[in-house]
């Protein structure tokens, strides 16, 4: 009977630890190289866009805003099922509306007040493109596997619009510098989710000539993201240390075609481009401050 008693309440216990388990995943984002490419921009347009001491609240409404608007998705998928767990009780399915009604609520708020009375409502346009960009995310990914990592590419175009947004609120402006801070925290995204891709579809290339069959494309693509930096500074449009702030991840993606045949690590390369990620955002900082 005592035995029978203990192996009830180990059950109860996991089965508690499962349904923990599951409401964290169905209202906590699982992506995390995903809030990477939400921080980085997010940093970048903040310190290029740093001015006077009052623009701080502007500053720390957006990124509520921006924070909120992030992990919305993950409990609004959960509800409509189209996310890796769906909520399936009438429990799961009451956490994630909270979940995503206390989200929307602050996400809401925080871009009500940045509005008022017509205040910087450049920031629609903005949200529009990158509100695009999810939705497209959503149709490619829907299409088949074979197109999940554009789909991604895409996603990352909503995700960087953070860095023209918290430029805007710190300097008034929605000019060239505001777009070329996008395009470079989205070519670096672009830049990491195509080499996090090549390294796990091609783990197993040893040799220079299997990886370059591999990965050619990604090969030739790092020639062309150094010359389109290259025609950026030569416009003017930033200065030449944005090469720079590239560098670190031109020389990693290249020398992996190099070197022998690396055991994959899943986790190690995830910390590895996290690392990439706040070098990245330092080194373009240092860019645009210098400019």
């Amino acid at each position: 009977m005592q035995s029978a008693k203990l192996l009830q309440d180990a059950a109860n216990h996991a089965a508690a630890d499962t349904a923990r388990a599951r409401a964290r995943a169905l209202i906590v984002p699982r992506e995390h190289g995903a809030w990477g490419l939400l921080l980085v921009p997010l940093f970048t347009g903040i310190t290029a866009g740093s001015g006077s001491a009052h623009q701080m609240l502007p500053q720390l409404l957006f990124v509520t805003a921006a924070f909120a608007l992030f992990w919305l998705r993950t409990p609004v998928e959960s509800l409509l099922g189209s996310g890796p767990i769906a909520a399936r009780t009438p429990q799961e399915r009451r956490i994630a509306a909270i979940a995503s009604g206390l989200l929307a609520f602050a996400a809401a708020a925080s871009l009500a007040v940045l509005m008022w009375r017509g205040r910087n409502w450049e920031l629609l346009w903005i949200g529009m493109i990158a509100a695009l960009a999810f939705v497209a995310q959503m149709v490619l990914r829907k299409l088949g596997r074979k197109l999940r990592m554009l789909s991604q590419l895409v996603g990352a175009a909503g995700l960087t619009a953070t860095a023209p947004a918290a430029y805007y609120l710190g300097t008034g402006r929605l000019d060239s510098r505001a777009l070329v801070l996008w395009l470079a925290n989205w070519l670096f995204a672009c830049n990491q989710i195509h080499f996090v891709q090549l390294r796990i579809h091609a783990a197993r290339a040893g040799s220079f000539q299997e990886k370059l069959f591999r990965g050619k494309f990604f090969f030739f693509a790092q020639i062309v993201l150094l010359v389109a930096l290259m025609l950026i500074a030569a416009q003017h449009l930033a200065s030449p240390l944005i090469i720079v702030a590239f560098l670190p991840v031109l020389v990693r993606g290249t020398r992996w075609f190099f070197v022998g045949q690396e055991p994959l690590d899943v986790k190690k390369l995830g910390w590895s481009e996290m690392k990439q990620g706040a070098a990245f955002g330092i080194l373009l900082m240092i860019a645009f401050i210098g400019r």
